[in-house]
């Protein structure tokens, strides 16, 4: 349903008189259900959905679609008359008719003079200028274009997959390959504009540096710091006193579908933000169309049944069949997901799903290596299990929110893919396996220094940190470890397995039940309130604290008595003034003293009985990094952490407490957990 900001029909006429007065032109489309008569101008091909969205064009050739504001706008500020800025957002999604061959032309963001635009043409015009005028310093027209075709060499595209500032002219002043900037140290990463999935895009006009700012990326991730385009451009040249705003598309020789599912614009003021889970889902597809019109096609041109003929549509039949094993029926929520992989890639990248591809196993199921068909990148495939705890759909819609987060030390989600019943999850690939691994079994890997334990350990707190308080909610892991820590070709800390991840809004509590986790990491509260909240992962990451600088696990049923638990006899050694004996001796002696107690002491704060006595993971960070002293009056005998409880605490939970939907682990995953 649309929500534009327009005043009531008593006050409409007033509203019209002084519009061009105004300085701050607002509105927001969740959705265009109702919107076409009263909000939009439609012309040309575009339509409004049933399911809400605003279609620009269809699967028809040399097609244009427009859609614009009803009223115009005045483009520059009252009292200065100088021109005013503006900032819009939009999510736009096209789909080509031929995923295999590539569709049709783009669409374009525009602001011009009049709604109809003579004398502009289909086709690589998108609709906006044509032969007779493109160039001409009188169109006053200014567009960003998204643009799938490399048109003819006078416009001089730098591909067929670009966003462009144009200016009076399909002549685009800058372009720039379509892609995005994750956060400030992730590298710049590719967006295929005619993908069929929905794709954010903001462009920002500031007046005053007079430069223009155009930013995409995927619908669902962050809009990225740093603008895709970047340039400098006074359009107090360009634009008239009253201008429209809107899209124009159009399609040429082959064709693509265009919609727009949500816009908000705003005059000299930041547009409001669009609410990704209120925004339409595309109508569903006609199924097996391109398969249709090839058999309509061969019966057009048979004249009499022959064999030869039969033999041909028997082929093209078994083809279509063979196909179709690898087709992926697209339901309308899946669109709110990360990239989307075809199921025919992964099956091939992993080998068929061999049995000697895989990394490891664990409760959702198996994860193989896999080399992508297309890039020949290296990838971890998670294929969920028939019979997994949590349905898939569930599954899905939770990793839809987690696939959104962008950190250096989280294993990056790269995509998904739903065939039948099975749920594949694809991620960047951790060649040196999980901290675990690395910890015991090192004949394999080689004996970690603590340096690089320090910088490991360093980075899992910052995606705690990040995952706690910086995202936009709060996300408790729920299963911190060091099987779940993944290191990549750089040893750094990466950490991944989200099966067990809860979300909930900052400054909210948590309202979860089920006790989940794993033995020895699982914090005491859990048996009493069944509630896992960020002092869970706290107690969690002081466990594995402990576990890297000593090389033992926090519970060791082989030790003796006094060793069972690792707290127990660290806190010990620190009571008898000698806790530095409690360090790996592995390392043997090769270590920095003073970051050596700083771990261990750490570790016993963090694993502290009562979860309001631990440290938030920012106090975890700056002990770590050196910028804060842990707290001076600390001392063992404060510090002490009830063992035998907490022991007996953590093994009835593991038998089934009163809470249930209980999930206890004590195994993991061969060589990491994605």
């Amino acid at each position: 349903m649309a929500m534009v900001v327009v005043p009531s029909p008593l006050l409409f006429l007033f509203f019209l008189v002084n519009l061009a007065c105004s300085d701050n032109t607002q509105f927001i489309f969740q959705g265009f259900k109702g919107a076409s008569i009263k909000n939009l101008s439609l012309n040309g091909a575009s339509f409004i959905t049933s399911t809400g969205a605003l279609q620009l064009t269809n699967s028809s050739k040399n097609l244009i679609g427009r859609a614009f504001y009803s009223l115009p706008l005045h483009m520059f500020n009252a009292n200065s008359q100088t021109v005013s800025s503006f900032t819009t957002t939009f999510v736009f999604v096209t789909v080509p008719l031929d995923p295999e061959n590539g569709g049709g032309h783009g669409l374009a963001f525009t602001l011009a003079p009049s709604k109809h635009l003579p004398g502009a043409r289909f086709a690589q015009y998108l609709g906006l200028l044509g032969p007779g005028n493109n160039g001409n310093s009188s169109n006053h027209v200014f567009a960003v274009e998204f643009d799938t075709v490399r048109g003819s060499t006078i416009f001089n595209d730098i591909d067929a997959n670009h966003v462009g500032i144009d200016i009076n002219s399909m002549n685009s002043t800058a372009s720039k390959t379509a892609s995005y900037y994750a956060n400030h140290t992730h590298p710049k990463e590719p967006l295929k504009l005619e993908s069929g999935t929905p794709i954010q895009a903001w462009i920002e006009y500031d007046a005053t540096k007079k430069s223009v700012n155009v930013t995409i990326s995927p619908l669902f991730v962050p809009k990225p710091v740093r603008p895709l385009l970047s340039t400098r451009v006074d359009l107090s040249h360009i634009l008239k006193e009253t201008m429209y705003v809107g899209f124009s598309s159009a399609t040429g020789k082959l064709s693509s579908s265009h919609y727009i599912l949500g816009w908000s614009f705003q005059m000299n003021e930041v547009a409001v933000p669009l609410n990704p889970s209120s925004l339409p889902s595309l109508p569903r597809a006609k199924k097996s169309e391109k398969v249709r019109r090839k058999a309509i096609g061969i019966g057009a041109g048979c004249s009499a049944t022959t064999v030869p003929l039969l033999m041909i549509v028997v082929c093209i039949y078994l083809c279509c069949l063979q196909r179709l094993k690898y087709n992926d029926v697209v339901e309308d929520w899946e669109l709110q997901c990360s990239h989307r992989f075809p199921y025919k890639d992964l099956f091939i990248a992993t080998k068929g799903f061999k049995d000697s591809e895989i990394l490891g196993s664990g409760g959702f199921g198996c994860v193989y290596k896999g080399v992508l068909p297309a890039t020949i990148e290296e990838v971890a495939v998670k294929k969920i299990s028939h019979n997994s705890r949590q349905g898939i759909r569930e599954f899905v819609m939770e990793i839809a929110s987690l696939g959104r987060m962008r950190h250096k030390h989280l294993v990056h989600l790269r995509g998904w893919c739903k065939h039948k019943d099975e749920l594949l999850l694809v991620y960047d690939l951790m060649p040196n396996g999980s901290l675990g691994d690395i910890l015991f079994n090192h004949k394999k890997s080689g004996i970690l220094n603590w340096e690089q334990r320090f910088r490991i350990l360093k980075g899992v707190a910052s995606a705690l940190l990040y995952l706690h308080e910086e995202w936009e909610q709060v996300v408790v892991h729920r299963d911190v470890k060091a099987n779940n820590v993944l290191v990549d070709a750089d040893m750094n800390a990466r950490l991944g397995d989200f099966g067990l991840a809860r979300l909930y809004d900052h400054g909210k509590e948590a309202c979860t039940t089920h006790i989940v986790g794993t033995l020895g990491y699982m914090a005491p509260e859990l048996s009493r309130t069944g509630k896992a909240t960020t002092h869970c992962d706290v107690f969690s990451y002081g466990a594995m604290l402990l576990e890297v600088a000593c090389g033992r696990p926090p519970i060791d049923p082989n030790a003796s008595s006094d060793q069972v638990l690792l707290s127990d006899w660290v806190r010990e050694r620190w009571a008898a003034g000698r806790i530095i004996e409690a360090a790996d001796p592995k390392l043997d002696n090769e270590y920095v003293s003073e970051e050596m107690e700083l771990v261990m002491k750490l570790g016993l704060i963090c694993c502290q009985k009562m979860p309001e006595a631990r440290p938030t993971m920012r106090q975890v960070t700056c002990y770590l990094d050196g910028s804060d002293n842990l707290p001076s009056d600390i001392s063992p005998e404060y510090l002490n952490v009830n063992g035998n409880k907490l022991y007996a605490d953590l093994c009835s939970s593991s038998l089934g407490g009163t809470m249930g939907g209980g999930v206890i682990s004590s195994g993991s995953l061969k060589d990491g957990r994605y």
